[in-house]
C-alpha cells in the first residue's frame, strides 16, 4: 500500500483548491477595480465641484433678493484697511484664504488697490472669514493666524502676511500647510517668531476668526470673494478677472 497517496491532496481537493484560488484573485481584482473607480468618480466629483463653485459665485454675487449690507470700510473690528479715512471710494472685501476665486480676485486686484490706496483714491478694509471650513481646517487656522499677526505685529505686517497667504494659498483638495508653514509665512512677513509661533499653534485667534464669520453672514455674504463699492455690493463682470478690471476701473 502506498501511505504517500493517502496523505497526499486528492484531484478533487486540487479543484477546490485551485478554483479557490480563482475566487479569491478574481475578488482582489473586482475591489482593486472598485478602488479604481471610487477614484475616479471622486476626482470627477471634485472637478464639477470647482465648476459648480464658480457658477455658485457667479450666481450668489448677482443675486438681486439678498443684499449684502455691512458697516462702513475702517469701522468693523474684523478687517485690515488700508487708504484714508477721506479717500472718496471705499470698498470692502470680504474672503476666505482657502476660496480660489479669493487668490484670482486678490492677484488681479492687489497692486492697483495699493497704489489707488496711497495715492487716497481708495480706502480699502479687508475682511477674511471662515467660509470653507466644511473642506477641512485650513480656513479656520489661516485667519486665526492672521488674527495673532495683526494683534501681535501690527497692520503692516499683517497686510503682508495676508499677501503671502494667497501668495502660498493651497488647492481646495490639499495638501494644506500646518501651522508650523504659518509660522514661517508670519516671520518672513515681519512678525517676530516669539510672538506669534505658539498662538498661531494654539489657534489663539479662533475667537476673532468665529466672531468675523458670525459677522459676515449677519452682514448676508454668502459667497466669497464678494465686494461692495460705496457701500452697494459690487456686481460686474462675467469672470474673476473682468470683476477685478471693472472695479479697478470705477475707483482709478
Amino acid at each position: 500500500m502506498n501511505t504517500d497517496s493517502a496523505s497526499s491532496p486528492s484531484r478533487k481537493e486540487k479543484r477546490e483548491a485551485r478554483a479557490a484560488k480563482a475566487a479569491a484573485e478574481l475578488e482582489a481584482r473586482r475591489k482593486k477595480q472598485a478602488r479604481k473607480s471610487i477614484l475616479t468618480v471622486a476626482a470627477v466629483v471634485a472637478a464639477i465641484a470647482v465648476i459648480i463653485g464658480g457658477l455658485v459665485w457667479f450666481s450668489l454675487n448677482r443675486s438681486e433678493d439678498d443684499k449684502v449690507t455691512a458697516v462702513d470700510a475702517g469701522s468693523s473690528e474684523h478687517g485690515l484697511v488700508i487708504g484714508p479715512d477721506d479717500a472718496p471710494h471705499k470698498v470692502v472685501i470680504y474672503e476666505d484664504f482657502l476660496c480660489p476665486y479669493c487668490g484670482e480676485f486678490e492677484k488681479a486686484t492687489r497692486e492697483d488697490l495699493a497704489e489707488l490706496a496711497a495715492d487716497g483714491k481708495v480706502q480699502v478694509d479687508y475682511r477674511p472669514f471662515v467660509l470653507l471650513d466644511q473642506i477641512g481646517p485650513y480656513s479656520e487656522l489661516a485667519t486665526s493666524a492672521f488674527a495673532v499677526v495683526q494683534s501681535e505685529s501690527g497692520d503692516e505686517v499683517a497686510k503682508k502676511f495676508h499677501d503671502l497667504l494667497f501668495e502660498n494659498q493651497p488647492s481646495e483638495s490639499g495638501p494644506f500647510p500646518e501651522a508650523d508653514d504659518l509660522v514661517d509665512l508670519a516671520v518672513e512677513a515681519g512678525a517676530e517668531k516669539s510672538a506669534v509661533e505658539d498662538p498661531i499653534k494654539d489657534l489663539a485667534g479662533k475667537d476673532w476668526a468665529d466672531a468675523a464669520t458670525k459677522a459676515a453672514v449677519a452682514d448676508g455674504v454668502q459667497g466669497t470673494p464678494t465686494v461692495l463699492l460705496d457701500g452697494e455690493q459690487f456686481q460686474e463682470g462675467n469672470s474673476v478677472q473682468e470683476y477685478a478690471d471693472n472695479l479697478i476701473e470705477k475707483i482709478s
